[in-house]
């Protein structure tokens, strides 16, 4: 879910490029609840994960993908996109929405390294 609603906003922005700027702010802000969805699948993560990790915590000094996805969800979950995404919705958005586009495009390489990093771990 986080990296679908990653991979949305990345479509949209691709959408929104081709229009003037005070539109494009007005389009990506009206897509924020999109990404509530992607904090509902980052919290499904962690729960879900949590519980994945139960056989794994005594290998995780041995398994360094597995401390790297580890962190790279930490790493998710600080909402630093959250607080950005907030200050935009309160009508700073010719301050942050740089800012929060550039977090949005680490973000969605960060869920990517996590999917990628899930597959050998947990196989």
């Amino acid at each position: 879910m986080g990296l679908g609603s990653r991979l949305t906003f990345m479509f949209l922005g691709i959408a929104a490029g081709k229009m003037d700027p005070e539109k494009r702010r007005e389009f990506m802000t009206s897509a924020f609840p999109i990404s509530l969805m992607g904090q509902y699948g980052l919290l499904l993560l962690v729960l879900t994960g949590g519980y994945l990790m139960t056989l794994y915590w005594r290998a995780l000094g041995d398994d360094p993908m597995l401390l790297a996805k580890l962190l790279l969800v930490l790493g998710e979950f600080t909402g630093i996109n959250s607080y950005y995404r907030h200050k935009v919705a309160q009508g700073n958005a010719k301050a942050y929405m740089p800012t929060l586009i550039m977090l949005g495009r680490f973000a969605l390489l960060t869920s990517l390294a996590i999917v990628v990093l899930a597959v050998p771990v947990f196989h």
